[in-house]
């Protein structure tokens, strides 16, 4: 072959070179592998999209939230119906002990009571030593029945058994002096003046006075029942320090008696308080008529009319308090009733009733009244 012929092969070798540089298509294909770069890019956007995805992992925990307060809402008002039904259940009322207090007369004064010892006057005995000192033997108790005289508790007397071995001393030597000035006078009036002698004879007199009284002072260390009577109360025990006011009380911070007496118990008193706006409607001492209920049981004791205490004041002795602040005033009226098996002591509250009219009712009947009166 000739060299013209090989030339246009050549020539026409170079323009497809030059095609293929110049061709866009041939540039697109060249570019496939930065499509592959771009390809790339969408990974390194979702590799900073993993945090967000992360973040809306734990999106279903407020529905789980909330189904558990909505289950206890449920359960809350189920229970809060079931208690309504149970609570609006009516059970039967248990009966009373006891039946409750009542009026027995068609009309009548309600008053509280307190049991004591019946005395003819005045209200219990109460005993304060005359001296101080401690105790050193009691020698009753309480509810024991005793004569008068019976000895109650003594106090230490050591000193004032000191006292009275001194003045007997005293009297001895005045005496003796007495006796010599006596002597020698009968022998010798002139031996004496009459003036000494008398002197001698008083101071004797004197010594035995002085004697008498620490004897009569001695005695007051031992203190003794005034009456026969039974022992209510020993507020005092062996070693503890009394005086004139009483044995001192820790927890009332007050005094109190020693000892409380009261006369045999045969009859027990009733010291009712009646308010002073009732006192006008209280019936004729003539026709009173009384009626005690125990509390706490269902006895009633009728009580007997012993006369009335005419001096209107505070009502403080229910609690025996000075501190108590009150704004009622009350007359005492005593009644008695013979004690018997009933189970009543001193210093017990009961209820009394008050009232003219003698019928007695049970709550159903009625009778008429002269006296107009208020019941409780």
């Amino acid at each position: 072959m000739s060299e013209d012929e090989l030339k246009p092969e050549v020539k026409s070798d170079k323009p497809k070179q030059e095609v293929k540089a110049d061709n866009p298509l041939l540039e697109a294909k060249t570019d496939k592998p930065k499509a592959e770069v771009k390809a790339v890019e969408p990974k390194v956007t979702a590799k900073t999209d993993e945090p967000k995805a992360d973040t809306k992992a734990p999106a279903p925990k407020p529905n789980i939230r909330n189904s558990i307060i909505f289950a206890l809402a449920i359960i809350g008002i189920l229970a809060g119906l079931i208690g309504a039904y149970i609570f609006s259940i009516q059970r039967k009322a248990q009966p009373p002990v006891f039946t409750p207090v009542t009026n027995p007369y068609s009309s009548g004064i309600y008053a509280n009571g307190m049991i004591e010892s019946y005395m003819t006057s005045g209200e219990n005995i109460n005993i304060f030593p005359e001296v101080s000192g401690p105790i050193v033997k009691v020698l009753v108790k309480e509810g024991q029945l005793v004569t008068a005289g019976s000895v109650l508790f003594t106090i230490d007397d050591s000193v004032q058994q000191a006292t009275v071995e001194l003045a007997q001393a005293t009297l001895k030597v005045d005496r003796d002096q007495y006796d010599k000035d006596l002597s020698s006078y009968n022998i010798d009036p002139k031996s004496i003046s009459k003036n000494v002698l008398d002197t001698a004879k008083d101071t004797v007199a004197q010594a035995a006075s002085a004697l008498k009284a620490a004897n009569a002072l001695l005695k007051k260390y031992t203190l003794k029942a005034p009456i026969n009577g039974v022992v209510l109360a020993v507020n005092a025990s062996v070693g503890s320090y009394v005086s004139s006011s009483g044995d001192y009380d820790t927890y009332t911070e007050l005094f109190k008696p020693v000892v409380i007496m009261g006369s045999p118990q045969e009859y027990l008193g009733v010291r009712c308080y009646i308010d002073e706006i009732l006192v006008s409607r209280l019936p004729s001492p003539f026709h009173i008529k009384a009626q005690m209920s125990i509390t706490g049981t269902n006895i009633k004791v009728p009580l007997e009319f012993v006369r009335v205490q005419p001096y209107i004041s505070p009502k403080i002795e229910l609690s025996n308090e000075k501190q108590e602040q009150v704004d009622l005033r009350v007359l005492p009226v005593i009644f008695r009733f013979e004690k018997g098996d009933a189970p009543v002591y001193p210093g017990q509250m009961v209820d009394v009733f008050i009232s003219s009219n003698s019928t007695i009712t049970d709550g159903n009947n009625t009778a008429s009244d002269n006296n107009s009166t208020t019941t409780n």
